[in-house]
């Protein structure tokens, strides 16, 4: 299936920086975390706690989608979502030189 330039146009993709990143009790695969956005935190699930300490994520820079449809995982609400590539069910972040300010849109 391919999609329109004017449906690629209304993903809000951005550079987030995550701030802090916990353990859930009872999850062993999610973790919950805040991320910067630049003129905004929020929440956010992060996938992979079953392959990663929340310590190595921790103010990791990462791509986000910022204007996806909240969902409560957890009883927490996420208000984005950090975007990975998989191999085998393993999440690698994708990411952008540290440089790149949070909030930077990505076109």
């Amino acid at each position: 299936m391919t999609i329109t330039y004017e449906d690629f146009k209304k993903l809000d993709l951005r550079v987030a920086t995550i701030l802090s990143i916990e353990k859930i009790p009872g999850k062993t695969r999610i973790l919950k975390g805040q991320i910067d956005l630049g003129d905004e935190t929020r929440d956010v699930i992060v996938g992979g706690a079953d392959f990663f300490e929340p310590e190595e994520l921790l103010n990791k820079t990462v791509i986000v989608v910022a204007n996806l449809e909240p969902k409560k995982i957890a009883n927490i609400e996420s208000d984005c979502m950090l975007l990975a590539a998989d191999v085998d069910g393993k999440p690698f972040w994708l990411t952008v030189d540290s440089k790149v300010p949070p909030g930077t849109a990505i076109k």
